[in-house]
């Protein structure tokens, strides 16, 4: 697949786009931001749509990312070392690290500084927020997760509660290896059909060389912050422990 700089930049935008409004984006938004015709967007737009990396919902709609879309963009992200020193010298990014390390300094147990970095995680991203813990999963945040438009379809909700089910044997079977994991719609092993992302950072506790603290959210996601959170929750955790 050749994908153009261009092309890879429209991908992008579409995908941020996305994440903020939650509706198709069409290509006079898109025109208006890379400054050129609406024909122009809808010829890139087409070739994005033959690698698979949008998708038109149905007819007359803008466009919306992918999984295989989702997952390209994250790989440049990851890829993107002075972006990710970008979003993490964010003033936004700032308050969110300052609201965890808050939550988990307030408290003088292990297990009540992983919640509190859970709970901060919930509040700070708008997804379910997760940790294993002494070999149990602590999960806080389902019904903020549920009041995401995503979840208006009760077969959404259905699947997610079927993962969540789970959930925590796979953890412990499977033991993701990486410090940062990313599992996007179809790739969760576990609830491939409910269109949602996994994001899971590994750290050491006294509970275990591989515990983990994530969260769950619709694939439609601020990919860029919500990895540099929990990635910083990880770290963060590892050392005060």
């Amino acid at each position: 697949m050749e994908i153009s700089e261009r092309q890879k930049q429209i991908l992008c935008q579409i995908i941020e786009e996305y994440a903020e409004t939650a509706a198709p984006v069409g290509s006079m938004t898109m025109a208006k931001l890379f400054d050129v015709s609406p024909a122009t967007i809808r010829a890139e737009m087409a070739k994005l749509e033959q690698f698979g990396l949008i998708a038109q919902p149905h007819t007359s709609a803008g466009r919306v990312p992918t999984d295989a879309g989702y997952r390209f963009y994250v790989n440049h992200l990851e890829n993107d070392r002075e972006r990710a020193i970008e979003a993490e010298n964010s003033s936004r990014f700032e308050r969110g690290t300052h609201a965890l390390e808050v939550r988990v300094s307030s408290q003088s147990r292990a297990d009540s500084a992983i919640r509190g970095a859970v709970d901060a995680l919930v509040d700070l991203t708008g997804n379910l927020g997760l940790a294993t813990i002494d070999g149990q999963l602590y999960l806080s945040g389902i019904s903020k997760l549920f009041t995401q438009p995503e979840f208006l379809d009760t077969r959404r909700v259905q699947s997610v509660a079927k993962l969540l089910d789970n959930l925590e044997p796979w953890l412990r079977e499977a033991a993701p290896g990486e410090a940062l994991n990313i599992f996007i719609g179809h790739e969760n092993p576990i609830g491939k059909n409910s269109e949602v992302s996994l994001i899971i950072s590994k750290f050491r506790s006294p509970f275990s060389d591989r515990s983990y603290i994530g969260v769950l959210g619709p694939t439609r996601q601020n990919y860029s912050r919500v990895m540099a959170l929990v990635r910083y929750a990880g770290n963060m955790l590892e050392e005060i422990l």
